[in-house]
């Protein structure tokens, strides 16, 4: 989509620039932490902040959606070393012990 004239548009850039400010520019994925560049439409072209999300490269590429129009992983995300709700599969981590 780096073609579509869309993601040029003034009311794209300043609703991208938005999404990153208010996630501080952090991954939003849980467990992951990494720094966001890329802004993901949660409903397709919206540009309502609860329609998008900042992701890392890593987590965009988990989910990019193919030429036919469906998401990779099934749209779901994996955070290395956790499971799939985030939380750290090494049972000595911190958030494990009791």
């Amino acid at each position: 989509m780096p073609n579509d004239p869309f993601y040029k548009t003034a009311a794209w850039r300043t609703a991208r620039a938005q999404r990153l400010a208010l996630d501080r520019h952090i991954c939003t994925v849980q467990g992951c932490g990494h720094r966001a560049l890329v802004v993901d439409h949660i409903k397709p072209r919206s540009l309502a902040m609860r329609d998008l999300r900042s992701l890392c490269r890593y987590h965009d590429n988990q989910v990019k959606e193919g030429a036919d129009g469906q998401r990779r992983n099934g749209g779901r995300f994996t955070v290395p070393g956790c499971d799939a709700n985030g939380l750290p599969l090494d049972p000595n981590h911190p958030w494990r012990r009791t």
